[in-house]
Parts: C-alpha cells; structure tokens; sequence
C-alpha cells in the first residue's frame, strides 16, 4: 500500500487512480512491484521507531518535571510529539529518499538503480553525502504533524475512558487510540507529504526548497494534488499504527512493572 500511495503521490498522470495503479503494477511487474523499495524501510523503520518513540519518552518525562504532580495534558503531549517528529526526521529523510526512489522505478528500461546501495553510492556520487538529507526541510515539517498524533492520541484515549466509564482495557485503549490518531494526522500531514516525495523522487534535484515543490504541485495539479494517494495512505495507517502503539504501550507497561518489583525488591 505504501508503494501504491508513493507512485499515486509523484506519477499521478500515470495511473487514473487507486485501482489503476493496483492493476497496472501488477500487470506489468507482479507481485515484486508492491515491495520495490522495501529493504530500506525493513532496516530503517526499524530505527525510526525506535527513535521517534524513544525520544517521545524522554520528552515527556522532561515535561513531566514542568507540570503540576507531573501530569501531562494536552499542551505537553502535543509538544513532545513535535519534538519527536523533529529528532526522528534526521532519521527518517534519507532512509525514505532511499525507498521512494527505488519505489518509482516502473520497469527495467526505468531503473536507475539496482538496489538501495546503488542508489545510495549513485545518490553520493553526484550531490556528496549531504544529498541523502535533500528532502529534510519538507520531512521536518511533515513529520511536526506528529504534535497532532500525540495529542489526538491523548485526547481519544481520554474520550474512551469516560464514553466507557472506565472499562476499557488499557490494550484497547492504545489500539483505538493509536489508530484515530494515525487518521488525524495522515488528514492534516499528508499534503506536505506529497511535496516531500517529489522532492526525494527528484534525482536532478531541481527544486530548490520544499515551497517551490509545494507550488509546483497546485501548479500542475490544484488542490487535488496534495491528495493523490490519500485513500491508500489511510488504509494502511489504521492497522499498522494502531498495532505499533498497542505494542510500544504494552511493552512500557511491562517493563514499568519490572522496574517497579526490582525498587521494591531493593528497598
């Protein structure tokens, strides 16, 4: 699906919408067409997350020492999620360079790059080491938006709790919460995620900053080019994120609970 959203989002002239695209990549590239690209994101997701939820954590524990009894609300969890956006986007820019790409690449007559350390010895070869943050002005603004995943991810956890007068599971809670606050963000995020993959599918490097891409896009396709790709973007976001914040919340609820015996057990 995320290679179906990235071809929609800088070759939308190519394929008259979501099924066209689906049928076409099969058609002509099979069932390999789905997952070009995929090796990058298999290693570098990996350390994305890591980073993005890690720093989350330190965020906010920083917060917690600015607030009353060390509460946080909505104000702080918005906060450490822009912070966190901000650490993991110097992650996240050249591993996603790396992955739209070679996502792009239609057919062998196409291919640019044999593999992701083709294109990463491509990639510096011509723009130096620097080249693979091309993009990271678009992904830091893109990924500030996730202030809005953290906050909505609070704000819908607070609603459950009380719409259930507490009989939510705190599983269930982090599995909704997580994916409503993956739609919110993707809705708010998402034009600025179009202009970030045409920035990194940009091999000749002619844009010059994120606005020009961002005009660009109205240029040649109005308003409704900061969506294409939106309908897949969605369908992907709520089952993987929601999975991903059920299992980061479980293994910190885990883990709390290790560190809370081995205190008492000290004491």
């Amino acid at each position: 699906m995320d290679t179906v959203k990235v071809r929609l989002q800088v070759n939308p002239e190519r394929f008259n919408g979501l099924f066209r695209c689906i049928k076409e990549t099969w058609v002509k590239e099979g069932i390999k067409g789905y997952y070009k690209g995929a090796t990058p994101p298999l290693v570098g997701w990996t350390m994305m997350d890591a980073v993005m939820l890690g720093s989350l954590t330190q965020y906010r524990r920083l917060l917690r020492k600015t607030t009353p009894n060390g509460v946080l609300h909505l104000r702080e969890h918005a906060l450490a999620g822009l912070g966190a956006g901000f650490t993991v986007s110097l992650v996240a820019a050249p591993v996603e360079l790396l992955k739209a790409r070679l996502q792009v690449q239609y057919s062998a007559a196409q291919r640019l790059y044999t593999g992701p350390l083709d294109c990463i010895r491509k990639t510096v070869g011509q723009h130096g080491v620097t080249g693979l943050w091309h993009a990271l002005p678009a992904t830091l603004i893109q990924r500030s938006f996730f202030s809005v995943y953290w906050g909505t991810y609070y704000l819908t956890t607070v609603a459950l709790r009380k719409l259930s007068n507490n009989k939510l599971s705190d599983s269930s809670l982090s599995f909704w919460g997580g994916g409503v606050a993956s739609q919110a963000y993707w809705i708010c995020s998402f034009p600025l995620d179009v202009v970030k993959q045409r920035i990194m599918t940009d091999v000749n490097y002619n844009f010059k900053s994120w606005f020009q891409a961002f005009r660009d896009v109205y240029r040649k396709l109005g308003l409704r080019g900061y969506y294409n790709g939106f309908v897949p973007c969605l369908l992907r976001a709520f089952p993987t994120n929601a999975s991903a914040v059920l299992v980061f919340d479980t293994t910190m609820r885990v883990f709390g609970k290790i560190a809370a015996r081995k205190a008492e057990e000290q004491q």
